[in-house]
């Protein structure tokens, strides 16, 4: 792919490895304040990322009370999820050529006032349908945040450095996805579902004054795109003609869509059909949220950097099948029936794996896209979201009683990405070029 001529040196903020020497092309105090602003930037990217699982993951606990609250059916409610993600995915595609034209402020800020004004009014939703529709709003304009902060570790670091940094931005954004569902528990119980709102609307209002106030720019007006849609459209095309980028875009995709599958339908098999309390759900979601930060830690930290980024994308994929597909054996009754506990540990085994699938297949695609990281970023995010929200409904199609569906589109997706990474992206014939030294 080619290259747009702007080298990571002359990014303003921090240098391209976060603790290397003085960056060349700046003077020593800025070199020197990139440092220390290092950090700072890091959990403001990490805010950014946490923000969409903060935005699902607080509200699963109350779903069966939105469903009695709206009298609406579970598989309406669903929609409300599906509505969200829907919306981020369709958001990135408006926000990351926006960010390549005119910087990563911007349109960031934008998004993120935005997202406040929706969450708010989800709040005051009087029926299932007016919460769907600002579900939708909510996720269009938090696509900023998500496409806006892969964009900006893409203009600040590269190769190792970058699929490092992916894994440390798992760290953080991973809390969410613990943190949430306990918030949401413990909202409902001084409170109804439409207090969790009031939570998100109180985040989304800190974090804007956080990007506003900290996060300067990283993306100088010389390697910005001038172009306008039709520019951006031609970009995107080219990406997507670059079949190993696909192959990864596609991948990754897949994999979310397992894991949104879990999250989509996990709030009622765990509490309708194994009688689990709102509370133990969050236990058990903070739980599977915990064995993903570690695993994404001992990805960035011992694995990354050691083995080729292609073997340990690829064992977190066999992973991810081998445990789909002992939910789907469970779920199905070929082990006779199982509680709660057997199906919990093939869920912590799936999440933990995904540590190793997620930051590696962004790292693997962004890798080849310099020149256009806001186009790329968004493609990565609007595949993951769309994939995602086509697999959120299906987990449902059988009613609330059984966790059978959720398990068989878990192994589907699961071995269809394994099917994409092998066939596009084709590891062995990078392995063996490297080895040739080209």
């Amino acid at each position: 792919m080619p290259e747009s001529g702007v080298g990571r040196a002359q990014q303003e903020h921090i240098p391209s490895s976060g603790t290397g020497p003085e960056t060349p092309g700046l003077p020593a105090p800025a070199a020197k304040a990139a440092r220390r602003t290092g950090l700072l930037v890091t959990l403001v990217l990490g805010g950014l990322t946490a923000l969409p699982p903060l935005s699902m993951d607080m509200y699963l606990p109350a779903l069966p009370a939105v469903t009695d609250s709206l009298s609406a059916p579970a598989a309406t409610v669903q929609l409300t999820l599906t509505a969200c993600l829907a919306g981020m995915a369709l958001g990135q595609l408006v926000v990351g050529p926006m960010s390549d034209r005119w910087g990563r402020r911007t349109p960031l800020l934008l998004g993120m006032v935005v997202y406040v004004l929706a969450t708010a009014v989800c709040a005051l939703a009087p029926t299932a349908g007016l919460l769907i529709g600002f579900r939708l709003l909510q996720g269009l304009a938090g696509a900023a945040g998500i496409v806006i902060a892969r964009a900006v570790v893409r203009d600040l670091y590269d190769g190792v450095e970058m699929a490092r940094f992916f894994s440390t931005l798992m760290l953080i954004s991973g809390a969410a996805p613990i943190v949430a569902p306990l918030i949401g528990g413990q909202v409902l119980r001084v409170t109804d579902w439409r207090g969790i709102f009031v939570v998100l609307t109180a985040v989304g209002i800190v974090l804007t004054f956080v990007v506003w106030k900290w996060l300067h720019e990283t993306l100088p007006p010389a390697a910005r795109h001038t172009g306008g849609v039709t520019d951006a459209l031609r970009t995107m095309r080219g990406l997507l003609a670059d079949r190993v980028f696909t192959g990864y875009m596609v991948a990754g995709g897949l994999a979310f869509a397992v894991l949104f599958a879990y999250i989509s339908a996990s709030p009622f098999v765990v509490q309708e059909i194994y009688g689990a309390s709102p509370q133990t759900f969050s236990l058990l979601f903070g739980l599977n949220s915990i064995g993903l930060i570690v695993v994404g830690q001992i990805n960035g930290k011992l694995l990354v950097g050691r083995f080729r980024l292609d073997k340990v994308l690829g064992l977190g994929l066999a992973v991810i099948v081998l445990a789909a597909v002992a939910l789907l054996l469970m779920t199905t009754g070929v082990f006779g029936e199982v509680g709660l506990v057997p199906v919990a540990a093939g869920l912590f085994v799936l999440m933990s794996a995904m540590g190793l699938a997620m930051p590696n297949t962004n790292a693997q695609a962004l890798m080849r896209t310099k020149h256009a990281a806001g186009s790329a970023s968004a493609l990565l995010g609007t595949t993951s979201f769309l994939i995602g929200a086509v697999a959120s409904p299906l987990v449902g199609i059988a009613g609330e009683d059984t966790a059978v569906p959720m398990a068989v589109v878990q192994v589907s997706c699961a071995v269809a990405a394994v099917a994409c990474f092998l066939l596009l992206c084709r590891p062995w014939q990078r392995a063996g070029r490297e080895a040739d030294g080209l």
